[in-house]
């Protein structure tokens, strides 16, 4: 049976329409990022959280969820993928396509966890596009109201006169707390003993119950205890004294240098990021940050604004990194 033959009209449309094809697709491939970007965001945007819902880096996420919601007219859902100290979500944004429509917010322990586990897959400086570092917390030396120093000159005194005798606590092997202190013991050339625990409340309750005599943690969360005379407050390790506690000295003004730490809030996308999505993403963000209510919001969570390009962040993960790898290797610390 011979095929039948199709008239001139249909064999020149189906031409034409192979060629418009072809140019579609090679505008397409061809087209740059910067046009793509020009639409975005094309659909709803998903934000990973690394933690649990209901802290701080939650909280904040959700703010600006809400407002990105309000101006952008699309959805934005929040997602806690937490677990492996937030190498889950971590590692989920970094798969992701690099589109913007899967970011990450993350607190400090996204960057300290990989120096101390350097076998992960995934490198806070490698692996993500930094699009604005958002807020800041305040770190302070505390000890127990049995610990008879009364500044940290006097507590480091104390640990030179009996190395090993005193011990500090953390919220966990790895943690921003269990790194500052122990940068604080090498800069001081003081031998004092980790307790790591598995949160913050049950380190808390020993520090208050006089089981362990030191601690670093962040000022808000024990400011309460402190103007309650149930632990002392010894330096704040920021180069600014804080406003909750504007008589405590700075660690650099008791005579420790270097020693300004402060946790961090950030939001990252996948590597390969286009920089015309995260001009648009930082610009946003750095608007929502500068209303009021969420100036407000960060005040009730401790944590000061930051905001302004991305490479404010890029230079922090590259500092950070550095910084807390030495640390990690000077003191031998492992993953558990």
């Amino acid at each position: 049976m011979q095929p039948r033959s199709v008239p001139a009209p249909v064999r020149v449309a189906r031409r034409l329409h192979r060629v418009l094809a072809f140019g579609v697709l090679a505008a397409a491939h061809l087209a740059p990022p910067a046009a793509f970007a020009q639409a975005y965001p094309s659909r709803a945007i998903t934000v990973i959280v690394t933690t649990t819902p209901g802290t701080g880096i939650d909280v904040l996420a959700r703010a600006l969820a809400q407002k990105l919601v309000e101006r952008w007219n699309t959805g934005v859902a929040v997602e806690n993928r937490f677990g492996a100290s937030g190498n889950i979500g971590a590692e989920f944004v970094a798969r992701a396509a690099p589109d913007g429509h899967t970011l990450l917010m993350a607190p400090t322990t996204f960057l300290t966890n990989t120096t101390v586990n350097r076998g992960l897959s995934i490198d806070p400086v490698k692996s993500f596009t930094p699009v604005a570092l958002l807020a800041t917390g305040t770190l302070a030396l505390v000890v127990s109201i049995n610990t008879p120093a009364q500044s940290a000159k006097e507590f480091v005194a104390m640990a030179k006169a009996r190395p090993g005798a005193y011990n500090y606590a953390s919220n966990g092997n790895g943690s921003l707390q269990h790194l500052a202190f122990e940068l604080f013991k090498q800069e001081a050339g003081i031998d004092v003993t980790h307790v790591p625990y598995k949160s913050n409340g049950p380190a808390y309750n020993d520090l208050l119950g006089g089981r362990v005599n030191a601690m670093v943690t962040t000022i808000n969360s024990s400011i309460a205890h402190v103007k309650a005379g149930k632990m002392r407050l010894l330096a704040v390790m920021d180069d600014t004294r804080s406003a909750l506690h504007p008589g405590t000295p700075t660690i650099g003004e008791t005579g420790f240098k270097g020693l300004d730490i402060a946790p961090w809030n950030a939001m990252l996308g996948p590597a390969g990021l286009p920089a015309e999505i995260v001009r648009s993403l930082n610009n946003e963000v750095n608007a929502i940050l500068d209303l009021a209510e969420v100036g407000q919001l960060l005040e009730k969570q401790g944590l000061n604004r930051v905001g302004g390009p991305p490479s404010r962040l890029e230079d922090l993960l590259r500092r950070e990194q550095a910084r807390w790898r030495k640390v990690v290797a000077a003191a031998g610390i492992k993953p558990d």
